[in-house]
């Protein structure tokens, strides 16, 4: 890595820290075939360097946008951080999403450097009639036949060179970090995340709940909301705790359990369906064995029903939720709804609300047609800035 540098004003800076001061300490682990792979703080910037070499071979500069279309992995978060370190900005959409809105989305964005997952996303773009400058995907297992994509680049390919050309981060405060999309009422809505933004929200977390390197957190639902971006990635970089990935979204629970993470940084919806989880595994009302789990779960315990009742029944339904040693539980944006606050204030879990300060806004977009060098036409977006 390259000399330390005195300003750590955006989240490259802040990654370029870490791997310089903690690079050979773990930075990410992600679930693969049932084992956790480990990477280093300098495995991480190493990566993302490799990456935004390609990115900016293939014409990617300061102020464009990678498109990213991932479950929650590594290889998004690396692309997202070469996009910023080249001075650019990360666009991650949810392939949760329905396909059909998801292809009309990027039907209106014509985004021109894109990472797709595997043959799934790659089919979205399709179905939006989308031919982006660079497409860059991380999965090839079913890609086969998939003419439209033969061009593709194959991400593993791209950050395997042996040599590379090693860079300071471009990225600059002020910029962009983040573009959000979501369908508001009568058109699409955009969110725009500086870096400045989310470092100043991210050291508020950071300080407030006392989190340092040996911290760990899952990183269930990627990032592709503002909040998770503020309160996970950003503090993430920040306090140089280590970020997990579960296997896929069937495994988070039981890979929560197994990891027992420290903070939890997650959704009313994601709070409530725990809630659920561990309700459906309660007996049933009326059994004398739920009797107990009422007594112990009362509000305002004597010492007896807090000792007998933490050891019986609060502990083994932390244990089951993957919050035995969770000492900092946040919701972002919406807070909890009574019952499923009170329920894990029962269990001694003190959730805490963290608003997301999002502001959305209608971009106006100009498309411009254009033919490149090889006769292909491409039709380019112009964003007309609401501020301009």
């Amino acid at each position: 890595m390259g000399t330390l540098i005195e300003t750590f004003d955006t989240l490259p800076h802040w990654l370029h820290r870490q791997a310089l001061e903690h690079g050979t300490e773990v930075a990410l682990r992600h679930k693969h075939l049932g084992v956790w792979q480990v990477w280093t703080w300098w495995q991480l910037a190493d990566e993302v360097q490799r990456l935004a070499n390609a990115l900016q071979d293939g014409g990617f500069s300061v102020g464009a946008t990678l498109t990213i279309i991932s479950r929650p992995r590594p290889q998004a978060i690396v692309a997202a951080l070469a996009a910023q370190w080249l001075g650019g900005a990360a666009s991650l959409l949810d392939p949760l999403d329905t396909a059909a809105g998801q292809a009309q989305l990027l039907g209106q964005l014509l985004p021109d450097f894109v990472v797709a997952e595997g043959p799934e996303e790659l089919l979205r773009l399709g179905a939006a009639e989308v031919a982006p400058r660079v497409l860059i995907y991380l999965d090839r297992r079913g890609l086969a036949g998939l003419v439209p994509f033969d061009q593709a680049l194959d991400y593993a390919t791209l950050t395997g060179s042996k040599t590379f050309v090693e860079t300071l981060p471009q990225a600059r405060a002020q910029q962009t970090a983040f573009v959000l999309y979501r369908q508001g009422p009568q058109a699409i809505e955009r969110q725009r995340i500086s870096h400045v933004e989310l470092l100043q929200d991210g050291q508020q977390l950071v300080q407030r709940e006392g989190l340092g390197p040996k911290d760990e957190a899952l990183a269930a639902r990627g990032f592709a909301s503002g909040g998770q971006a503020r309160y996970l990635l950003a503090p993430w970089l920040i306090a140089g705790f280590r970020l997990n990935f579960p296997e896929n979204l069937a495994t988070r629970d039981r890979d929560r359990r197994e990891l027992g993470p420290t903070l939890v940084a997650g959704t009313r919806e994601t709070y409530e369906r725990l809630h659920g989880y561990a309700l459906e595994r309660l007996p049933e009302p009326g059994d004398g064995a739920r009797k107990l789990v009422d007594w112990a779960l009362a509000a305002r315990p004597g010492l007896l029903r807090r000792f007998v009742g933490h050891w019986l029944v609060r502990r083994p339904l932390r244990d089951v939720l993957g919050f035995s040693r969770t000492h900092a539980p946040l919701v972002v944006g919406e807070a909890l709804r009574p019952a499923t606050q009170a329920f894990f204030q029962a269990l001694g879990i003190n959730v805490r609300q963290w608003r997301d300060s999002a502001h959305w806004e209608v971009p106006a977009i100009t498309l411009v047609s254009s033919t490149d060098a090889e006769g292909k036409r491409h039709s380019q977006r112009v964003w007309q800035e609401a501020t301009s």
